[in-house]
């Protein structure tokens, strides 16, 4: 039987976004070989969602620092896993795990004589329009690393036009993000008071309108934004949900306590039904700094919630200012809290008849981003993978 290997820095990424691809793979007549660090679970609780999927894992010392001296220790992992089994196809995702198992790869090449195919999926890169100079730091390892990759994927506009300048060693793919289901109607959430009382604890009134977050609670997703928009918004009946687990978690819980917007803002944790939770809202907001192309924003927009998010890479992909929400320019928490009034005035007529009118254009725009539509992209890329194995016409 034919072994693929896929690898990512933190366990649960799989299970969360690439199923499908794991299916069109075992189809397809492969083993699937995981790789990752079993220990940091980011998607997910645990890694329980990776019970019977035939999926075999190996646990590998990724971590997130390029200056940790633990990089080393994770490149030799993962090259002696590579000479044990003998894959013959390897797609890794994430920057880290892209670059050491590129190198890796490359490195298993020359000592084993076996030209194995490494694909790369970038959710996004580092490097983008607007980024800090820090993050360009990363481009010439990227450009470098083109070489030793057989298909460079790329799920955003951007992204694949800046690639289009790499040397990559076969070709260079766009792929619209990992997909999303596709809602067929707005659906209005009919135990919606009850479904929030279970996520923060608190009865609403009917009247209460909800904005919902969902995503890591890490600097990049600049969920401290939220809390100063809030504050903002102190005198409108508005509450905001935010869910995810990470670092920021008690940094976050501070500042809402120090603000007093504890009946106005709540950390939900992780959320295992986002479909119902998104069902339950009345708007989603972004103010990610820096994204790929964002499932959770697919997954609002296809639950039929307008959108406000900063007018970033990947954003802009999905969302045009006016018609599925707003896009803000600023990453100024008034600016949040203006559009955010917009949507929520006094006037709640007026203001109900826009927000259906922008879930009905995001429910019709989203469906170029589907599982369906993404699903055939990767079966093609790894069909031309597949039958050119053995022809060194990659």
């Amino acid at each position: 039987m034919k072994k693929a290997l896929l690898v990512t820095r933190v366990s649960g990424f799989i299970p969360q976004h690439e199923m499908n691809n794991v299916k069109i793979l075992q189809k397809m007549g492969y083993e699937i070989h995981y790789a990752t660090n079993l220990n940091n679970v980011v998607y997910g609780k645990d890694n329980s969602r990776l019970d019977n999927t035939g999926i075999i894992t190996h646990q590998v010392d990724f971590v997130r620092s390029p200056f940790s001296k633990d990089v080393i220790k994770a490149y030799i992992q993962l090259k002696q896993l590579m000479l044990a089994e003998e894959f013959d196809l390897i797609h890794c995702h994430m920057p880290m795990s892209g670059v050491i198992t590129r190198l890796a790869a490359q490195k298993t090449r020359k000592s084993s004589g076996r030209d194995v195919p490494v694909l790369y999926t970038a959710h996004g890169f580092h490097f983008c329009t607007g980024a800090p100079l820090k993050d360009w730091i990363y481009y010439p390892v990227e450009r470098f690393l083109a070489r030793y990759t057989d298909r460079l994927i790329l799920i955003n506009r951007e992204d694949f036009k800046r690639a289009q300048k790499f040397k990559v060693r076969g070709k260079t793919e766009y792929v619209p993000g990992v997909g999303v289901s596709i809602s067929k109607n707005i659906i209005k959430y009919d135990k919606k008071q009850e479904y929030i009382q279970k996520i923060i604890g608190k009865k609403i009134s009917p009247e209460t309108k909800v904005l919902v977050s969902i995503g890591e609670l890490s600097k990049r997703k600049n969920h401290q934004l939220l809390i100063d928009m809030m504050a903002d918004l102190k005198d409108m009946d508005i509450i905001c949900i935010i869910g995810g687990t990470g670092e920021e978690k008690i940094l976050l819980h501070n500042k809402i306590k120090e603000l007093h917007l504890e009946e106005k803002v709540f950390l939900a944790g992780y959320i295992e039904d986002v479909p119902a939770m998104l069902h339950a809202s009345d708007c989603f907001v972004l103010p990610s700094f820096r994204e790929g192309l964002p499932v959770v924003v697919m997954e609002a927009m296809s639950a039929g919630l307008p959108i406000i998010a900063g007018r970033i890479r990947g954003v802009t992909d999905l969302v045009k200012d006016m018609e599925g929400g707003y896009l803000v320019k600023s990453f100024e928490p008034v600016d949040f809290a203006v559009k955010a009034r917009k949507l929520f005035t006094d006037r709640e007529e007026k203001s109900y008849v826009i927000r259906k009118r922008m879930g009905k254009w995001n429910q019709e725009r989203v469906k170029k981003f589907s599982k369906n539509i993404v699903e055939k992209r990767m079966e093609d890329i790894y069909k031309s993978i597949d039958g050119y194995i053995n022809s060194n016409k990659l």
